[in-house]
């Protein structure tokens, strides 16, 4: 990871560096110009030392022929000796240019060495005029290597022309040059800097939306910043708030849904509760009545009768109970029979109830008042309004980890709005029947009851009658129906 400390790091350590090499370059020209200034003012300089020290030389010599002590003598011996170091130096700067000139040149400087030497033996023989005639000729070679210093600096002139207008010229073109990488060093730093300051404010930009999305209340839309520094690991916790601030939003609404079936299903508890309270009057006086004519018209013979009776108070005493019960299969079939049979009373040859029952499937638990009201349906729809009445066919069998309750009868058949309108729950009051619970308050217990939705089916043609198919589950998904229950 490149924290954003180490980028500007970086921008910096790459801006020293070229201004480092730019230096360095500059400072490599200079000192070579510079080199070659000071080899050539060096032969100048070596040169006018020869001239200077052949002057002294013949001025020591003169000296010593005015006065000759020892002092003078070796003043004069010094000045020789400067002049033939001044010689190994001229040496040196032989080049082709200046070879023949620079021979003589050391030839002439040899001469006045001689001379004065020749001048010095003639004085101390007391030859004066041989003294004299040796001091005049030194002279004259003096003046001789002057000419000739003039001379070989006119060469040396004419030599390095061309290196001093080469040196011009390179000044000029190192000029340009300077001048054209200044701008191709700002214009990379320029592009680099845009580069760089891209890498931090992009990533910014890209958090700064998505927090105002957040704002605007979108959850949903995640957080993705391509960034490998700090910014990287701000947008990281960023979503992470993202998704749990989401998570909660999403665990609130889970939470006031089911707060809604809640309640919606205490409402509908409270109501059913309410049809049964409406239904309760006086319960023990009922059923003390319904014996009472039991009894009465088995004596009498009319045995008939006395069952029906019997039917009728087992039925009521059913549909007296709690409905937020659960109950057996087994009491479903027990009551539904029961209920047949006080149809059959009345419509006598014109119900017909058949059944296909697998005793094993009777342990399955179901809410209380399931088949009874279903039945009754087929009874009102499908029997009653025939004059030649009708057929239910209940079957009930095994499914595997379901079992399939199936009621069928040969009526009129339902519209399929009709259907839609049970399967939706939106059945009226006024579409309820003698038990108080309709079909669609049926088919919103089991979908509670089970936890499922899929537990009914309805198939109906017209002039086919009705098929109602409960997929009951063996064993409950959700246990809302009965917390609902005593919470009512």
């Amino acid at each position: 990871m490149i924290g954003i400390q180490r980028k500007i790091w970086t921008l910096t350590a790459l801006v020293m560096f070229i201004m480092a090499a730019i230096w360095i370059m500059l400072t490599y020209y200079n000192q070579k110009t510079q080199d070659q200034y000071n080899d050539i003012l060096q032969r100048y300089l070596r040169m006018n030392e020869v001239t200077s020290s052949s002057k002294q030389t013949v001025n020591a010599l003169n000296i010593y022929l005015l006065t000759p002590t020892e002092g003078n003598l070796s003043s004069l011996r010094r000045s020789e000796e400067q002049l033939r170091s001044a010689q190994s130096s001229i040496g040196m700067l032989r080049n082709g240019g200046n070879d023949f000139a620079l021979t003589s040149y050391m030839n002439l400087i040899d001469s006045l060495i001689e001379t004065t030497d020749r001048s010095v033996l003639f004085k101390s023989e007391q030859e004066n005029e041989d003294s004299s005639r040796a001091f005049a000729e030194a002279s004259r070679i003096s003046g001789y290597i002057s000419e000739m210093t003039l001379q070989l600096l006119d060469i040396e002139l004419n030599t390095y022309q061309q290196f001093y207008r080469s040196i011009i010229e390179q000044a000029e073109e190192l000029k340009k040059l300077g001048i054209w990488i200044l701008l191709a060093i700002t214009f990379g730093l320029l592009l680099f800097t845009y580069w760089f300051s891209l890498s931090i404010t992009r990533p910014v930009q890209h958090l700064t939306k998505a927090a105002q999305e957040l704002a605007k209340g979108n959850f949903e839309r995640q957080i993705v910043v391509n960034s490998s520094d700090e910014i990287f690991f701000l947008a990281t916790t960023f979503e992470r708030m993202r998704v749990n601030i989401n998570n909660l939003i999403l665990e609130i609404r889970e939470k006031a849904r089911l707060e809604s079936e809640l309640q919606q299903n205490r409402l509908l508890l409270q109501e059913s509760q309410l049809r049964s309270l409406q239904s309760q009057i006086n319960p023990h006086f009922l059923f003390n009545i319904l014996d009472t004519l039991s009894k009465k018209a088995f004596l009498e013979g009319a045995e008939e009768t006395s069952d029906l009776l019997v039917s009728v108070a087992g039925l009521l005493r059913y549909n007296l109970k709690r409905l937020d019960r659960a109950v057996t299969l087994y009491d479903e079939v027990r009551v539904m029979r029961q209920y047949m049979e006080i149809q059959s009373a009345r419509f006598t040859e014109r119900l017909t109830l058949i059944t296909e029952i697998d005793e094993r499937c009777l342990s399955t638990p179901v809410p209380g008042l399931t088949l009874q009201p279903i039945v009754e349906n087929a009874v009102t729809h499908a029997i009653e309004p025939s004059e030649d009445g009708g057929t239910i066919r209940v079957t009930i069998t095994d499914a595997g980890d379901r079992v399939t309750v199936e009621i069928a009868d040969d009526g009129p058949g339902m519209s399929e709005e009709k259907i839609r309108g049970i399967l939706e729950e939106q059945e009226t009051q006024s579409e309820s029947h003698s038990t108080g619970i309709g079909f669609g308050n049926v088919v919103r217990r089991l979908r509670l009851f089970y936890g499922v939705s899929d537990v009914i089916e309805i198939e109906s043609e017209e002039g086919l009658g009705v098929r109602v198919r409960l997929q009951l589950p063996k064993t409950r998904r959700n246990d809302t129906y009965d917390q609902t229950a005593h919470r009512g």
